[in-house]
């Protein structure tokens, strides 16, 4: 039996009756159409998925969709504004932080709750804060500068 849930998503409001057992990975990527959210693991281990919720970074692949009723909900899609990269995701161009792509919306969600948290993390906070994040093509290092960048600089 469906249930009606209301959620904020980048800032729209949406009602939508899902199925109890329905992921909020899933009603992001098949309900909505927000394919930036990526599904890697489906256990919580790879970080692909995270997303914001009431601005806390949450993995969407253990996360039902009835759990977030009345949340306002980030992917990273809201991250550019008409259409121009943010600071973070230039960043994660210029510094070569995306190459195969696929860590990099959660990566992004995950680094962009720490720098809402704290503007200017050193290189052992922005570590931890993306540790729960896997990636298997840059080695961490110039996603950790590209996190630097945007916050303003190098940071001991």
């Amino acid at each position: 039996m469906k249930k009606l849930i209301t959620l904020t998503v980048n800032g729209v409001l949406h009602e939508l009756a899902v199925e109890p057992r329905r992921t909020l990975l899933q009603v992001i990527r098949e309900d909505l159409g927000l394919t930036g959210t990526e599904k890697g693991c489906g256990i919580g281990d790879c970080g692909t998925c995270t997303v914001l919720v009431d601005g806390v970074a949450t993995f969407s692949c253990l996360t039902l969709a009835v759990q977030v009723e009345g949340c306002a909900v980030e992917t990273v899609e809201s991250l550019a504004e008409n259409g121009k990269l943010n600071a973070l995701q230039q960043a994660f161009v210029d510094h070569g932080a995306v190459q195969c792509g696929y860590c990099s919306p959660g990566m992004l969600m995950t680094s962009t709750e720490l720098l809402r948290r704290n503007p200017h993390p050193t290189e052992q906070e922005i570590r931890r804060a993306i540790s729960g994040n896997l990636c298997r093509c840059t080695g961490y290092q110039k996603i950790v500068e590209a996190i630097q960048a945007a916050a303003g600089g190098q940071h001991e």
